[in-house]
């Protein structure tokens, strides 16, 4: 009764929202909505995550030296795999690529354990030391409110898409609070198809989480910075060079991120996936502390040119201030901080790469200053150099250049130095294209041929399957049928191709009434002598239905031909026609744009 009670309510909701809400003013209070939901989504997940590190200090305190982080993580990743196996039951995906399969798979669906398991499992690896962000985790959880509002109000398919890309603006403007870089990232990491009206629905939700996060947390950003001294010409040459360095360590942690992923996927035990991954990760934070957690607080420590973070409840920590060993532990956080990251993530983990991005792209900038303004020809702004070099790896690693640059400019106040932002996160960019194609986000989805791009034919194409464009009204003969056969095929069929099929269903051959068919069927007396087996031809291409469209289509490019058959394992299962396909096409195409 309750629930017929709720469908009664939304029915009369429905109702009332044709007469008084047209479809556009419609969507514009639901990004809203969406923007408030997830404003509030992100101020609980932060709100609960600094309650539990609060809790998790008071063990740390209690605790001489720094053994008990070899532990830590362990338990964290425990906890979320027991929650993950037992209570959830369905395997928790990361953040931003399970958002991108919704869109290229499910139609903009996610399933509904995504309303609080990435917050809730994500909290649980971050709080103990795992070492992700909660960037992904919010993207998600927003989404998923997102989705469940789309099926509830029946939205269409560009529609879901757009308050899908609303929720994850909203997610990266309330954590942020920078509602225009949020948007950026919608356009490049999402890839939302930015029009004339996509953009209000935007630029509200955005505006929504901001207010949303201020309200409840106050107006403090994650990174309080002060540009010092602002853009130079003679540093121009070092800018270009660290953009190409940052390019080349993005490549590096998309690559590493993606070996050590895929190394994990072949323990077949979740727990042996744990005790691994738990054990290695605690041994690498029990050398290099700062590894710990998303690592806001050392980020912060270095744009304020702050080195302590590194020798801080180290075993390095008596030798803290010595200048070698410092540009060698900036180093190696820099480059064993994906390492980290990959372990968390492939021992049952919840989180994502984006806070991870950001810390190694400050310690590179920073190794990159410290070393140039020791040894180089001229004094340079450390702390400028630590916070452009967080650019060049969102640029690099998240293939988003323009993200990069709004984000980093928008949350540091650092607009006085929007110049050599843009020429860092560039090279970045250009560098990391030619060693590493896909970013970390696409590169799994790319695999497996399920990601989603820019190019709106291959979407389409990506959205359509073979298996239900399938004509299956062809008539088919045995291949022991006569010419008098198929003669009566002719008669009743309405096609003109008649597939050779055998007892077992297997597709022997196909005849076509072409001009050296059709003259036969006027010679009565060749009838009963003459079988289709001596007129049928193989198929020179055929597809299944497991094939891609882009594949289809490269097919019937390359033949020339109308129709061609489709069989699974050798068996026969139809045609897909190219007149069929082309209407689909169009129908698709028509979802993807509102002008």
């Amino acid at each position: 009764m309750m629930m017929k009670g709720k469908l009664s309510y939304v029915a009369r909701f429905h109702r009332w929202r044709l007469r008084h809400l047209g479809e556009r003013k419609f969507i514009i209070a639901l990004s809203v909505l969406i923007g408030v939901i997830v404003g509030v989504l992100a101020t609980i997940l932060k709100n609960v995550v600094w309650r539990l590190q609060e809790v998790v200090g008071l063990v740390l305190a209690k605790n001489e030296g720094n053994s008990i982080y070899v532990i830590l993580p362990i338990v964290g990743i425990l906890l979320t795999v027991i929650i993950v196996k037992f209570m959830i039951r369905a395997p928790v995906r990361p953040g931003i690529p399970n958002v991108l399969h919704s869109i290229s798979r499910r139609k903009g669906e996610l399933s509904k354990h995504n309303l609080y398991s990435s917050m809730l499992t994500s909290a649980l690896t971050v709080s103990f030391g795992g070492s992700v962000g909660l960037e992904g985790p919010t993207v998600v959880s927003g989404a998923a409110y997102s989705s469940v509002l789309s099926r509830l109000f029946h939205l269409d398919y560009r529609t879901t898409i757009l308050m899908l890309a609303c929720s994850s603006a909203a997610a990266m403007a309330a954590i942020f609070k920078a509602p225009i870089a949020a948007i950026v990232f919608a356009v490049e990491v999402i890839m939302i198809d930015l029009t004339t009206f996509s953009l209000v629905p935007l630029l509200l939700s955005s505006s929504a989480a901001v207010m949303t996060s201020y309200f409840f947390m106050g107006h403090d950003v994650l990174y309080p910075f002060d540009v010092k001294s602002t853009f130079a010409v003679p540093d121009l040459p070092y800018y270009i060079a660290l953009g190409i360095l940052t390019g080349l360590i993005s490549a590096y942690f998309t690559k590493i991120n993606i070996f050590i992923t895929n190394r994990f996927e072949n323990i077949t035990s979740v727990w042996e996936r744990m005790l691994y991954g738990g054990l290695l990760l605690g041994f690498l934070i029990f050398l290099f502390p700062s590894l710990y957690g998303e690592g806001y607080e050392s980020i912060n420590k270095c744009l304020a040119g702050d080195y302590s973070y590194l020798f801080n409840n180290s075993v390095f920590y008596n030798l803290n201030g010595h200048f070698l060993l410092m540009v060698i532990l900036l180093l190696s956080i820099s480059l064993l901080k994906v390492v980290a990251t990959s372990l968390a993530l492939g021992s049952g983990g919840v989180g994502g790469i984006f806070a991870p991005s950001l810390f190694t792209g400050v310690n590179v900038g920073a190794v990159f200053a410290v070393l140039v303004d020791r040894f180089g020809n001229q004094h340079i702004d450390k702390n400028n150099f630590a916070l452009i070099g967080m650019a060049g790896l969102i640029a690099g690693v998240l293939h988003a250049p323009l993200t990069g640059i709004f984000l980093i400019a928008d949350i540091s106040g650092g607009y006085l130095l929007f110049v050599p932002l843009m020429i860092t996160a560039t090279f970045s960019f250009i560098t990391v294209k030619a060693f590493s194609p896909k970013s970390v986000y696409h590169s799994q989805l790319a695999q497996r041929r399920e990601l989603m791009t820019h190019d709106k034919d291959k979407n389409v194409l990506q959205m359509m399957e073979v298996g239900k464009l399938v004509e299956t009204d062809f008539v088919t003969l045995h291949p022991d049928a006569t010419l008098r056969d198929l003669t009566e095929a002719i008669s009743t069929a309405h096609r003109n191709l008649f597939p050779i099929v055998d007892d077992e269903g297997y597709l022997k051959g196909m005849v076509k009434m072409d001009d050296d068919i059709r003259h036969l069927i006027f010679k009565q007396e060749l009838y009963d002598s003459v079988k289709v087996s001596d007129l049928m031809y193989l198929p020179e291409d055929f597809i299944s239905t497991k094939d891609l469209m882009e594949q289809v289509v490269e097919k019937f490019e390359a033949t020339g031909r109308y129709n061609i058959a489709v069989i699974d394992n050798g068996k026969y299962v139809g045609f897909i026609s190219r007149a069929r396909v082309f209407s689909s096409y169009r129908k698709k195409m028509s979802h993807f744009s509102y002008e």
